[in-house]
């Protein structure tokens, strides 16, 4: 089997499990993303994210994370709904979160991908990524051209918007690249002024130590700065704002993912019971969600802040 067979039968099998998008690009060191992130690192713009400054070397480098590695596939699997939480007035979460944990449901799908890469092309070497290691997913997506990296930061793509999960995987096997594609923001600011918090610092850079997402999921302290005050939008666990007024989302089609339905007893949460949520109801109704990223006492604290911003 040739090279534009092996990449053909690739692309076959991930439109199979289930991927809207696939795009491979040759394994080589990230020289120019290396120096973003470095520079975006000196500016303390990973908050307190101190992860984003560990391995920095594997995050620029795939060979570091798979020897001897060719080429990077890269994956988006949708997770767009249209549906609403019921009560308008209640804490809202981020779509991603309605269902279950997107680790657990793409990692299956992985696996069996590099099941299928094995089983047909020989003793390939391989590993598999979503959001679970140093990988600078955006980068490979955007080289990918399974879409471009927006003013937001979140890869978009032209047919269908940005509300994707980004996957990788990462082979010492030659396959046939794509190219990226061009940049179709143009013009447009509507990311950059509909976010509260300012942190689309210019086009194309998140502050992520200004990011709701960041202060609802990924800061641990007890407090959540004061100076965020009214400026949550009644957002509890990550935000969807920069995404939900990109012009290109007006082509987002909704998810065909069963493990992603959200949970009527969610959607339908009045702002009352969620401020009056108990531990033994988070860990049911949370249960296999990226919600428990946060903990109990994280959301307890998240739920806290965006009530006094009504007071």
């Amino acid at each position: 089997m040739n090279i534009n067979q092996k990449t053909f039968s690739i692309k076959e099998e991930a439109t199979r499990l289930g991927f809207a998008f696939t795009g491979i690009s040759k394994a080589e060191r990230l020289d120019d993303d290396a120096r973003h992130l470095e520079n975006w690192l000196n500016k303390n713009m990973q908050g307190k994210m101190v992860y984003m400054e560990n391995h920095f070397d594997k995050r620029v480098d795939p060979t570091k994370l798979v020897p001897g590695a060719r080429s990077v596939i890269s994956l988006l699997y949708n997770y767009y709904t249209d549906e609403k939480q019921k009560d308008e007035t209640a804490p809202k979460i981020s779509k991603y979160a309605f269902g279950k944990d997107y680790h657990d449901v793409i990692s299956d799908k992985l696996k069996q991908f590099l099941q299928f890469i094995r089983e047909n092309f020989g003793d390939v070497y391989g590993r598999v990524f979503v959001d679970s290691a140093p990988v600078l997913e955006r980068a490979w997506a955007k080289r990918s051209g399974v879409g471009w990296v927006g003013k937001n930061t979140n890869i978009i793509n032209k047919e269908s918007g940005s509300f994707y999960f980004l996957a990788e995987i990462i082979l010492d096997l030659d396959l046939e690249y794509d190219s990226a594609v061009k940049d179709y923001c143009g013009t447009c600011t509507a990311c950059i002024d509909a976010c509260p918090t300012d942190a689309i610092v210019d086009p194309y850079v998140i502050d992520g130590s200004k990011c709701i997402s960041y202060f609802t999921i990924e800061l641990k302290d007890q407090i959540i700065p004061s100076d965020n005050k009214n400026k949550f939008e009644n957002w509890a666990f990550g935000c969807d704002i920069c995404q939900d007024v990109c012009p290109w989302n007006r082509f987002a089609k909704k998810h065909s993912e069963p493990m992603f339905e959200p949970s009527g007893e969610l959607m339908n949460m009045k702002a009352n019971e969620w401020h009056e949520l108990t531990e033994e109801i988070f860990e049911e109704l949370f249960k296999n969600s990226p919600v428990q990223r946060t903990k109990f006492e994280g959301l307890k604290r998240n739920l806290k802040f965006v009530q006094t911003e009504k007071s």
